[in-house]
């Protein structure tokens, strides 16, 4: 499977960095871990609300591991936050939410759950447990500016659209024009359908000038790349499976700065090409 993937990956890198891009016309980026990310680990979060309701919690690396756990049976078992099924997305993560906590070790009444599970979703509905790159509005501002249309493309719930990014400062309209979020959509990464209703919400641009960011491999690059669409990958953690991509040949940067002057100087050959 790994050779696989290695074999996917050089192939689709190789198209990936043209000598010049077509009329680029929209950008798509990823949002955790490329344009804002957790302060710490979820287990933190679900031990402080256990503490706040008075109750013991197991030490915060099992209950992380738990909260892992939970949330892949349940992402499994109901993709894409429930919408594709009837339940209510609070009934959702309530079932990720009380299993982390079965998983860590830990039992409590129903009174003290509702307690401690209260907590926890008033605060991932909040902007608390997040914070915003530094680059990553003047980023999407400097697209914008471009003449680009820009979208976001995320495997997450409405709480990202309504709440989160926009009291994170990142705005639909000034620094985002659409959105495609799994938990809407009832798509999610790396099935390339999200790709596809994002070039649909771009007023049905072609793949090939539209430029996708993102930090996974997997979920990003190469559902992007199997559509057609330029792609990048950001690795703020110098990972390795990102020093593998990278010496496989595909487009590797920490920060958005770098992504920018990257398709910047794409974007120069591509207009320089069609003077001459």
């Amino acid at each position: 499977m790994a050779a696989q993937t290695t074999m996917a990956m050089q192939a689709l890198a190789h198209r990936a960095t043209p000598i010049a891009l077509r009329k680029l016309k929209c950008v798509t980026v990823d949002v955790t871990g490329t344009l804002i990310a957790y302060k710490g680990d979820s287990g933190d979060y679900y031990c402080m609300a256990a503490k706040a309701a008075g109750v013991p919690c197991p030490d915060y690396d099992r209950m992380h591991a738990g909260f892992k756990v939970a949330y892949t049976d349940m992402a499994n078992k109901y993709p894409c936050f429930r919408s594709t099924v009837q339940m209510p997305i609070v009934n959702w993560w309530r079932n990720v939410v009380r299993n982390s906590f079965l998983e860590g070790g830990y039992e409590y009444d129903n009174e003290v759950f509702d307690q401690v599970f209260r907590r926890i979703y008033a605060m991932f509905g909040s902007a608390a447990p997040y914070i915003i790159y530094n680059d990553a509005q003047p980023f999407l501002r400097w697209a914008r500016k471009q003449g680009l249309i820009v979208g976001v493309v995320s495997n997450a719930e409405f709480r990202y659209r309504d709440i989160i990014l926009p009291t994170l400062g990142l705005h639909q309209g000034s620094e985002w024009d659409f959105g495609v979020f799994s938990g809407i959509v009832g798509f999610e990464k790396p099935d390339p359908r999200i790709f596809e209703i994002a070039l649909q919400k771009a007023s049905g641009v072609a793949p090939d000038q539209t430029f996708h960011i993102g930090d996974s491999l997997r979920k990003d690059y190469l559902p992007a790349r199997s559509l057609g669409m330029h792609s990048l990958l950001i690795d703020r953690f110098q990972t390795t499976e990102h020093r593998a991509a990278r010496e496989a040949g595909v487009p590797v940067f920490p920060y958005l700065s770098y992504a920018q002057k990257f398709i910047s100087a794409l974007q120069e050959k591509s207009e320089a090409a069609v003077m001459i």
